[in-house]
């Protein structure tokens, strides 16, 4: 069909170019970076005895690199017969996009877990919110890159270094900043204030020494989709998966198993009393904050690797991160996954109805539902004050 107006943007509404079909109803967009997009028809351009099957005008593309995605929009005449089929087709293509955006959604989930589960570890020991730990987050991914492209280490012992690095990083945060401040007997809310400060500086020096451009790693860009029922991604998505869920599943066996772990939940239930037992405290919470630090690289990473790195990437994510964290149940480890898995599983499954730049807006109405129902998030326990 000639003249059919097509417009395409990014997943967050920002324009990449309108076009016009051609005498066969063909159509050509450009990008320059892989991602995925919005691809929108215009019903007003069409004739008017024609109506896009099912009804739907919008497709949501992922586009890989070195590779092309095609989209199609099946028009049929209005008032034909047949309307039970085209009807089976339109509720086909939406469940068929539902299935691809809920698998999207369980990968967001579970990078916004990995951030969610040092942050909340952090808290349950400490009962200090880190707004720095988003730029824990880019930390982890520019340090990844450094070694991917600047000393040219294949991305996967890159990542490895990453967390590691990041791990000390974190420990030593503690050992020389927030241990000091604890000692000094600093309250809750200025320790809250000073991370805001930490993290405008380390957002500024990641800036300073990364830049303000958009870039990528070197490896697993070029690869062809894989097909699974609905769900079409990438082989490094499913990796991606099964990476993060094996990751969660030590840590949570580790909490529950090991003697460190064990000791973790002691402070974190009561500090006071873990310490009359024998728990050396300043230890325990050192290695909370080597472990958090090390897995929000990690999240990092993957958070890289389904998109592209810039030095506001853990801004972008923290107010996720606090989503995930303050649904499942603040300072509950359990209850960040959960939470988190809820937050981006809406997250993407609600653009079936809401344009792709509000789909944060929704989640976060979503916590404020639930918390005015269950206050203590979902794994949350009720506390008595006074």
């Amino acid at each position: 069909m000639n003249g059919a107006k097509i417009v395409v943007t990014t997943e967050g509404g920002q324009p990449v170019e309108e076009v016009t079909s051609n005498a066969q109803g063909a159509w050509d967009v450009q990008v320059e970076d892989p991602g995925k997009f919005k691809v929108t028809l215009d019903v007003s351009t069409i004739p008017q005895n024609a109506a896009p099957r099912g009804g739907v005008n919008v497709r949501t593309p992922t586009v890989f690199e070195g590779n092309c995605s095609t989209v199609l929009f099946p028009l049929d005449p209005k008032g034909a017969g047949g309307q039970p089929q085209q009807e089976a087709t339109g509720q086909s293509s939406f469940w068929g996009q539902a299935a691809q955006l809920t698998f999207e959604g369980v990968n967001l989930g579970l990078i916004i877990a990995l951030g969610a589960l040092g942050l909340s570890l952090i808290y349950g020991t400490t009962g200090l919110t880190n707004f720095a730990h988003g730029e824990l987050v880019t930390l982890g991914a520019v340090i990844a890159y450094a070694f991917n492209v600047g000393f040219s280490i294949q991305l996967i012992p890159a990542a490895i270094l990453a967390v590691v690095v990041a791990g000390a990083l974190g420990y030593g945060q503690d050992r020389w900043f927030w241990g000091q401040l604890r000692k000094r007997g600093t309250g809750t809310i200025a320790m809250m204030i000073i991370s805001i400060g930490v993290a405008i500086l380390l957002r500024n020096l990641i800036q300073f020494f990364f830049g303000a451009q958009t870039e990528s790693f070197t490896d697993y860009n070029t690869q062809a989709g894989i097909t699974v029922g609905p769900i079409s991604a990438a082989p490094k998505n499913f990796w991606a998966i099964g990476i993060e869920l094996a990751v969660l599943v030590v840590v949570g066996l580790a909490l529950m198993k090991t003697r460190t772990g064990k000791a973790a939940r002691a402070v974190s239930d009561n500090p006071a009393l873990a310490a009359s037992s024998g728990i050396n405290v300043d230890r325990v919470i050192r290695i909370i904050w080597t472990a958090g630090g090390a897995i929000a690289a990690l999240a990092g990473v993957m958070l890289g690797l389904s998109q592209s790195l810039k030095f506001t990437m853990g801004q972008d994510i923290l107010l996720l991160i606090f989503a995930g964290v303050t649904l499942g149940g603040l300072g509950t480890a359990f209850g960040a996954l959960i939470g988190s898995l809820v937050v981006g599983i809406f997250i993407q499954v609600s653009t079936l109805w809401v344009p792709p730049e509000l789909k944060s807006v929704g989640a976060l109405a979503v916590l404020i539902i639930v918390l005015l129902f269950r206050p203590q998030g979902i794994l949350g326990r009720r506390e008595r004050i006074g």
